[in-house]
């Protein structure tokens, strides 16, 4: 009620007073005697006047008071929590403007407390790094978070007030939910999907939620991508099956001309010296293997240190330059440098030099007699680029992607007979990553490969 209407309520009850006093004076006045008719009219406007005072203070002091509140209470019961009501400064009226005042603040804190609350575990949920499902009892969706609608598409209301098994599709994940509430214990299971045309698993794991008094309330499910997990887990399977392959072959080799050799007691000298030869190669491509791994093993390792100096280009060129010039030689291949003078570089020079060296002999190793290689360094935009090119076998296109990665080899047989170890581009690939660089392959079967290394000149 505003403030119009209670004054005019207020002149109401004034007017209603009045017209009993003015009744009371009509009725009164002709039975009294003409002396005594002043004395009671007297009384009469004076009884009026103190009733007025009266109802003036049980109007301010209660009345208002209490409409006040009462409009006040309802504006809470809205749930418009700023609302407040006028305090007296004295009598019951205080105390009950008090309460409601109280009680107001404490919702209003309590209303601010819940929506900070509320937005904290919003942005805790949301930033999750797994996907998160709050289905109640009867199997209807309450919650989701942001990975979730990530992992799965859609919006929020499409799943949230809907069942889940007519939102999630897949059987594995119905199974889960359904384990869950029978045994109520955490259950797990595995699903694979395909995200942004990218096939991702992952683990899906039934929590019960179970309140104070054990009753089952719902299950909360929670959705982890395992991709990674997967992904290094097969990297794990490659590089075991590869080392055991890669070091089974050397050694049967080495075993079996070895014992040929013992079991036979007078050996032809031009035998016994082809397969001491291979025992020699065998035994190189062995050492050659298990350095390869303890310098990938040493470099993998996240305390590996560089030892970063300022690198004249043209200085640490001239060792380098001396064994790709006798390595191309020795091939009949034309070797074109195009290196662009007074380049300077902060870098490990020993590990750079490891990266040039790697990627000038496999250009040579890949590239047939009468063969070209190029090498070609130049400075652009505060990046030093280094580019091997050679007009040699090439790689599949398919196979561009893989080259980097631990004993792959496009040709197998053609790798070990230029004695590779399959390691060196994986070593490569980590030191220049190292110097906070990058690099990439441009290659067409038949025709030859381009490697390009950017290294920052200060990282």
């Amino acid at each position: 009620m505003d403030a119009k209407k209670r004054v005019n309520l207020f002149y109401r009850y004034i007017l209603m007073i009045a017209s009993v006093f003015i009744l009371i004076g009509f009725v009164i006045l002709p039975l009294t005697a003409d002396e005594e008719q002043f004395f009671v009219l007297v009384s009469l406007i004076i009884g009026f006047i103190i009733l007025l005072v009266l109802i003036y203070h049980m109007f301010e002091n209660y009345v208002r008071p209490i409409r006040a509140s009462i409009n006040v209470t309802n504006e809470l019961v809205k749930g418009n929590y700023n609302a407040r009501t006028y305090v007296k400064p004295y009598g019951e009226a205080q105390q009950l403007s008090n309460a409601i005042n109280v009680l107001a603040r404490n919702l209003q804190e309590m209303t601010i407390q819940e929506k900070m609350q509320g937005s904290q575990w919003k942005t805790v949920l949301n930033n999750m790094e797994s996907g998160l499902m709050l289905i109640d009892e009867r199997g209807y969706v309450h919650l989701i978070n942001r990975k979730f609608i990530g992992m799965f598409g859609k919006k929020s209301v499409d799943y949230i007030g809907y069942l889940y098994y007519d939102v999630l599709e897949d059987t594995t994940i119905h199974k889960v939910v359904q384990e869950t509430f029978l045994y109520e214990e955490k259950m797990n299971g595995n699903i694979v999907k395909t995200i942004k045309k990218e096939k991702h698993y992952i683990e899906v794991v039934g929590a019960p939620v179970i309140n104070d008094v054990k009753d089952l309330k719902g299950a909360v499910l929670v959705f982890h991508d395992i991709t990674d997990l997967k992904r290094v887990e097969e990297m794990r399977k490659d590089f075991v099956a590869n080392v055991s392959h890669e070091l089974k072959t050397p050694i049967t080799s080495i075993r079996g001309f070895a014992e040929t050799l013992l079991d036979d007691e007078s050996p032809d000298e031009e035998v016994r010296k082809q397969f001491l030869t291979i025992i020699l190669k065998e035994s190189t491509r062995l050492q050659s293997l298990v350095h390869d791994l303890l310098e990938l093993s040493k470099i993998e390792k996240e305390e590996m240190k560089l030892n970063t100096k300022l690198i004249n280009v043209d200085e640490w060129l001239k060792n380098s330059l001396t064994l790709i010039e006798q390595q191309t030689q020795e091939k009949s291949l034309q070797f074109i440098q195009e290196i662009q003078p007074n380049i300077h570089l902060h870098g490990d020079p020993d590990r750079l030099q490891q990266v040039l060296l790697n990627l000038m002999y496999n250009a040579i190793n890949y590239t047939g007699s009468k063969g070209t290689v190029f090498l070609r360094i130049k400075e652009l935009n505060n990046k030093i680029e280094i580019q091997v090119e050679d007009t040699g076998i090439g790689i599949p296109k398919e196979a561009t992607q893989r080259i980097f990665e631990r004993f792959y080899r496009v040709d197998r047989a053609r790798s070990r007979n230029t004695g590779g170890t399959g390691l060196g581009l994986a070593i490569v690939k980590h030191i220049v990553e190292a110097h906070q660089g990058n690099i990439s392959v441009t290659s067409e079967e038949g025709k030859g490969s381009c490697f390009t290394v950017k290294i920052p000149k200060k990282w």
